[in-house]
Parts: structure tokens; sequence; C-alpha cells
């Protein structure tokens, strides 16, 4: 039973100030034996009191602890680029009532409660993962309370006349095979803003999704090149700053933006807080890139639009040793890789086109390989996985997606890039039943690299959130 605060206060003045009663004098015997049976007594209910109040399981923590945003700056007031932070307001169970929550609101939860349900009945061995378990109850703690608010960019009710809207709104044909790289993106956002982890409440956020899109304004005539990619951006933010309060919060630190063109990492360029303090959520995640911090920034798994439901090729059935096709010339690796293995008998290696569907080579070998070409990411890596094809990954400093819960070694050979001479004997000793084992467990990880337009399971939306939630205990200072 939880004791509302002002009982609870009572319940403390009464003990400490207990009523005066009539007093009777007893015999000194009987006070000792009085003595030594209330104090415990007294001790006893103050500790099951205190304990009760700070870990009940039925106190919402959100509520408890709710974070206070002073009003919404005046919209034509300048932005501020200080970098001095005031000190920090943080007060507890002083939170205002919510508003009542709108229809969509209602649908969100009842989305999150069927979403926790799922995973209560799909627990399962440690197989690919480092710890399963633990995983898997921060992610039901996550689906719980974690709560994402996005610019109202992204929504087309409160869009603005802006000739550049639709670089904010979800793309109206993500599954158009042309996307290509840039799947996840666009499925990234519009999954977010189906998702249960939206919030319509910013005073409520952890996050703030910044939902510019860079592919969208690489292939904008007006935008297009990287040095307006940049200069585009540092306006938008400044926009922010002057019309909403929250980016002064934390300079940023608690906001972030979604990627996978490579000149995404050119768009925080002339803003330094976006650059420093933001999170980028991208596909080229390389531990030498420029701009990306490792343990900031977040590895998204590079997807390309496919059907979901195809069968998987039986081990026994893929009498390839390796497959590779891709272009050489803007790759080092590649250029050797195809010099050393070009001509081998057990391999499928291609420069360029295939003489058979680029797929079927997936489908018909053991080990698929996934070389570093201009960037230490493809979607080869995912084309494996789907397909049920071993990754073999030939790219140094690659920060690969998931990697904190995933145990990559369990289901994919990695490779340094200076061994390649030594690729066909590092397979060839793999024994069968560590090949099988492998098989099962990247069976298991396919959930992961599955994108959905309402996102469900643990699949690439939620995986990727669960990064973010992991990075989301940043400070916020008052204003």
């Amino acid at each position: 039973m939880i004791v509302p605060k002002e009982q609870e206060e009572e319940k403390e003045k009464e003990e400490r100030h207990p009523k005066p009663k009539q007093h009777r004098s007893r015999p000194p015997t009987l006070h000792l034996c009085l003595l030594l049976f209330t104090v415990p007594v007294a001790a006893w209910f103050i500790v099951t009191i205190s304990s009760h109040l700070t870990s009940s399981p039925n106190i919402d923590s959100t509520h408890n602890f709710d974070l206070h945003f002073p009003p919404e700056r005046n919209r034509n007031s300048p932005p501020s680029h200080s970098t001095t932070f005031p000190s920090s307001s943080f007060t507890a169970d002083l939170a205002p009532p919510l508003p009542p929550l709108p229809q969509a609101e209602a649908v969100i939860i009842k989305s999150k409660a069927n979403i926790i349900k799922a995973v209560d009945t799909t627990m399962e061995e440690s197989g690919p993962y480092h710890n399963w378990q633990l995983f898997v109850q921060d992610f039901k703690e996550m689906m719980r309370n974690f709560k994402i608010y996005v610019y109202p960019d992204a929504d087309a009710t409160n869009q603005t006349q802006s000739q550049f809207g639709p670089i904010f709104l979800p793309h109206q044909n993500p599954f158009d095979p042309k996307l290509g790289n840039y799947f996840s993106e666009h499925m990234f956002k519009l999954s977010l803003l189906q998702s249960s982890l939206l919030t319509l409440h910013p005073q409520q956020a952890h996050l703030f999704f910044l939902p510019f899109s860079i592919n969208l304004l690489r292939n904008d005539p007006r935008v297009h090149s990287e040095a307006s990619i940049s200069e585009f951006v540092s306006r938008y933010i400044t926009r922010i700053l002057s019309d909403f309060t929250f980016w002064n919060a934390s300079a940023g630190a608690d906001h972030f933006y979604v990627y996978c063109h490579s000149v995404g990492r050119e768009a925080a360029s002339k803003f330094l807080d976006l650059r420093n303090n933001a999170i980028q959520v991208t596909c080229s995640s390389s531990y030498f890139q420029r701009y990306y911090v490792t343990h900031k920034d977040v590895a998204l798994p590079q997807v390309w639009p496919r059907p979901n439901d195809q069968p998987l090729t039986p081990p026994d059935a893929r009498h390839k040793l390796v497959y590779f096709s891709g272009r050489i010339q803007n790759s080092r690796i590649r250029q050797e890789l195809i010099a050393v293995w070009g001509n081998d008998s057990y391999m499928d290696i291609f420069s360029g086109s295939t003489p058979f569907p680029y797929e079927e080579g997936f489908r018909r070998s053991k080990y698929c390989l996934h070389v570093k070409g201009y960037e230490v990411n493809t979607a080869r890596v995912s084309d494996s996985i789907h397909y049920g094809c071993i990754p073999v990954i030939i790219s140094n400093y690659y920060d690969l997606p998931f990697a904190n819960v995933l145990n990559w070694s369990k289901f994919s050979v990695i490779i340094n890039q200076g061994e390649i001479a030594f690729i066909k004997k590092r397979l060839l000793s793999i024994t069968r039943q560590m090949y099988l084992d492998m098989y099962h467990n990247l069976c298991q990880v396919r959930k992961h690299f599955l994108w959905h337009k309402t996102p469900r399971g643990f699949d690439s939306f939620h995986m990727t959130a669960y990064q973010l939630w992991l990075r989301r205990s940043m400070h916020r200072l008052s204003h």
C-alpha cells in the first residue's frame, strides 16, 4: 500500500511529538520493560515505512521524479549560444498532474503493454547474447519508461508552409528499393512516429529527436552539397534554440539525429554543440571516423528493403565456402581480396556483377564477406544475416551494431584487414559443429535486423532505441 505523503508526514510528526496523555505512575521495573519493548518496535516501524516508500514497485518513478522546465522562451527572443551551464534544477513529488491523454496516447500505451507482455513470453538462452536475462529485464524497463519527443517538423498536422517541409516528414514510400543504403534512416523515423516510446509532452522526454533527413537533403538540388547541408542544419538548430527551451537544458546532449549517408558526419560541422554533444545514430560507425564518438554515438544497422518472409537455405544445401561481390575501385582491401582469392574454386568472389542473381550468392554459401569499401559499413552484413550466410567481417575499427547486447563472435567471423591471405585457412579450421552453432545463433539474431512500419518485439527500431536508452542519463540544467 502506498502511503500518501501527507499521511506519512503526519505519522512522522506524531511519532516525534506524541500527544500528551494522562500519566500514571508505574513501577521502575515496568518502565524498563516498556522501554525495551517500545524502542525496537518503533525502529522496525520506521525502517519498514521508509523501505516501502523507496522500493515499492507500484510507485511510478516518472511521476515521483519528474524534471521541470521553465516556460518556453519567446519565439522572437535571440537564441542563446552560451556554454556556461546554470545550476541544476531537480524537484521530486511536485510534478503537476498530466493533462488528459488524447486518443493517440491511449493507443501508444496499449501498444507498449502488448510489447512488454510479448517480451515475457520470448525468454531465450544466452546463445548469441552477452547476457540475455540482464538485457531483457532492462529492455522491459525501457518499454515502460523511455520517452522520446519529436520536434513538430516531423508531424504533418503541425507543418508550417515551409518549402523544406518534406525534409522533416517520414518518407512516403520507405520500402522503395531505390532507397537502398538509406532505408534504415527513413525507417527509424517512421517507426518512432508509430512507436509506444513517443511522447507528446516534451517535459516528460528523456531524449529529443531532430527529424531532418540527410538523405533527402542530399537529393534536394537546392541543398545537395556537404557545405549546404551543414549550413541548413546549423540554421535549423538555431531555430530550435529560438522556438523551444529544451536544447539549452543540456547544450544538446539529450538530442539525437539519424543518418546513413556518409556526408551526414559533416552535417554538424558548423554547429559545435550539435557536433560535440548531440548523439549521432549512424550507419557510418567507425572508431576512426571524423566526429564519430564511441559510447556517445550509436551504430545503426544498414539494412536494405527486402522481403522478410523468405525461407532460409539449410546448412547442408550451401555448397560454396565463400561469397563476395562488389565494387573494388574505392577500396584497397577489396582489390587485395580479388588479387589473392579471385580464382579460387572454393569461393565465389567477383568484382562488380555476378553471373547469377546477387541474392543467390548469399543463399548458396556458408560464409559471406563484408569487406571495407569507402566506409567500414555496408549493407552486406545485414544481407548476410537476412539470407542465413555467416558474416565474415573484414573492416577494422567498425563499431558493430548492438555490440553491447550481441556477442558477434557467436554468429560471425571477424578477421583483421591484414590477414586476407589467411581467410581460407581460418574458415576451413571451423568445425561442422561450430558452424552449425553459428548458423543457429544467426537465425536468432535475424529479428534484430528487420524494420517494420509499426515496430514490434526486438526489431531494428527497438534495438536502436535501446542503445539510446543506455545514453539517456544526461544532466538537465536549469535556464
